[in-house]
């Protein structure tokens, strides 16, 4: 993988969104759906794969996991130690994404887990007890009412201010 990400053109960004709805589409399909050739887009997939663009994967539905707990967990760090904290919290295997915050939290983890003393065990014992962390506060979800896995497509955000850049 390289160290840089690829630009996503016009191109890339429709390839992209026919991947999220479905990424076992075939290179022919999507080619005669742009009206580019198979080999366009073989490429393009490949270049977006090895940049790190992008990664073909199956989602499992959490339904099939059981029952799940979704827990948010917000941490407040000490000046100084954020960016070791969130590299702390994004080792940890139950903790499937770490996001650094402005606002009530400093830091965001979200996991899923089995049972009420796995957050216990997570939160209070092992984030709480890290060096820089000030306090910890989690929130389970009781009912999720709506979740769309495609909410974290590797797009660029299309600002409204942004001038269109030259082909």
């Amino acid at each position: 993988m390289t160290s840089r990400l690829p630009v996503l053109d016009e191109l890339d960004r429709r390839i992209v969104d026919l991947l999220t709805v479905d990424a076992r589409v075939s290179n022919r399909q999507i080619a005669a759906q742009l009206g580019v050739t198979e080999g366009t887009i073989r490429g393009r997939i490949n270049r977006l794969e090895a940049g790190g663009a992008i990664r073909l994967t199956a989602v499992t539905n959490v339904a099939f996991a059981g029952s799940p707990k979704v827990v948010l967990i917000g941490i407040l760090a000490q000046h100084g130690e954020l960016q070791e904290v969130s590299r702390q919290v994004a080792a940890m295997p139950e903790i499937g994404c770490v996001i650094l915050m402005l606002g009530r939290f400093d830091i965001l983890a979200v996991g899923l887990f089995a049972a009420l003393e796995d957050i216990v065990e997570v939160a209070n014992n092992r984030i709480l007890a890290l060096p820089g962390v000030r306090h910890v506060e989690t929130s389970i979800a009781v009912k999720t009412l709506k979740y769309d896995y495609r909410a974290a497509k590797i797009t660029p955000v299309r600002r409204a201010t942004a001038k269109p850049r030259s082909a």
